[in-house]
């Protein structure tokens, strides 16, 4: 399943990685960049995932995701012969569907798989796909770009996700913990209903959507790095791709890793909240992330790019660990897929189309190093207010699981 992951976050990565080249071939602007990499892909995305966290609570999970994969791959093929924004937006939608299969149904079986004190690490190894598949992309448009062209990379990609896919087909599901039979087919009404149970029954739940979500909005502008590499900081595209892309497969790594396994331990060792480790990881690692907006000359400056890259591997591990273990058996899936709908439309999808529009202004303005200001300004909100929700998420934890399965079970 990590390997299925490390392509969804390839696949949904590659408008980022190549945006040089796609603004320049299908002059595109930086507003148009945000869409796609934001509302366009993950609308559909998100409210798909809704309805699969039901689907991962009621049927065979190997069989969703492969049906999912099969899907996005082939649009990511079709994503090759786009000649504009309408055509490369289009196939956005189904690629949106089918890598919505694929969070809430991993999680779920992790959780089935792994007991509670080793669930950070299996979530962390699970989410290496974030900077690894970040860092493939950005490999991708350093390394083949040059040799076969944007369009070939997506075709490439395309043909490798569908092999993938119809191997998944083949694999079994894990037996489920703690559920005597399928849960009845719920309605979306139903669905809405059983999100606001669960959330007016949790503030820890509420607090670290929230935190995460915030986090997403930071990384829905960081979808213009290689733009803003290329721009404010004159590196060459592909240069920076090759360079980037392999900084985010190590420190990605060893922050997947890390957050995994030290979550887990300061849980056991100390009974600390993840949410409260993440809390201290903010803390000490997000002021080292302003550095890479110095001059590139600088060796603070890749010390900043490095800090971002582990500190993005870090997150992911104890972020779902702590919804998994918050919630019972019985709506687990349907609350990742929640909690993934506020990650990406609240997310990613607002920090990207937000960034973008203003960046187009600001370019238009004539203000100097417009994409390093809009950068420096997104990251110091999360700074201010995510270590205040990541506090309040642990505050709440131990009574909140406790509500939660006196209500659930």
């Amino acid at each position: 399943m990590t390997l299925l992951n490390v392509i969804n976050f390839v696949d949904r990565q590659f408008i980022s990685s190549f945006a040089p080249f796609l603004k320049r071939d299908l002059n595109l602007s930086d507003t148009e960049i945000g869409l796609l990499t934001g509302i366009v892909f993950i609308f559909f995305y998100t409210v798909a995932g809704l309805f699969v966290g039901t689907l991962a609570d009621r049927y065979n999970r190997t069989k969703i995701i492969g049906i999912g994969v099969i899907l996005w791959s082939a649009f990511t093929a079709i994503s090759g012969f786009a000649k504009n924004f309408f055509q490369l937006a289009a196939p956005r939608l189904f690629i949106g569907v089918g890598e919505s299969t694929i969070t809430p149904t991993a999680m779920s079986i992790l959780s089935d798989r792994f007991e509670q004190k080793s669930l950070g690490f299996a979530a962390g190894f699970y989410y290496l796909g974030v900077p690894v598949g970040v860092g493939v992309s950005l490999l991708i448009a350093g390394y083949l770009e040059p040799l076969i062209g944007w369009r070939g990379c997506f075709y490439l990609l395309g043909v490798l996700g569908l092999v993938l896919g119809l191997l998944m087909l083949l694999v079994q599901d894990s037996p489920r913990k703690n559920i005597s039979a399928k849960p009845e087919s719920q309605s979306f009404i139903e669905i809405m209903s059983l999100l606001y149970k669960a959330l007016s029954t949790s503030k820890s739940l509420v607090f670290t959507v929230m935190a995460g979500t915030l986090y997403h909005v930071v990384l829905g502008a960081a979808q213009f790095e290689v733009i803003w590499a290329v721009a404010d900081k004159g590196f060459n595209p592909n240069t920076f791709g090759q360079i980037n892309g392999w900084i985010f497969v190590v420190f990605g790594v060893l922050g997947s890793l890390f957050g995994g396994v030290a979550s887990d331990w300061t849980l056991k060792k100390y009974n600390l909240p993840r949410t409260w480790f993440l809390l201290i990881l903010t803390i000490l690692l997000m002021p080292l992330a302003f550095t890479r907006y110095l001059e590139t000359d600088s060796i603070f400056f890749w010390v900043g790019i490095c800090s971002s890259a582990f500190s993005l591997g870090c997150f992911y591990g104890p972020i779902f660990a702590v919804i998994q273990e918050l919630v019972p058996s019985t709506i687990k899936g349907t609350v990742v897929a929640f909690n993934l709908l506020c990650l990406n439309m609240l997310g990613i999808a607002s920090g990207s189309v937000l960034f973008g529009i203003l960046a187009d202004y600001a370019v238009t303005q004539g203000y100097e190093n417009p994409y390093t200001n809009l950068l420096v300004g997104f990251t110091c909100v999360f700074l201010v207010f995510g270590p205040i929700l990541y506090y309040l998420a642990g505050r709440f934890y131990e009574q909140d699981k406790k509500a939660l399965r006196e209500k659930f079970n």
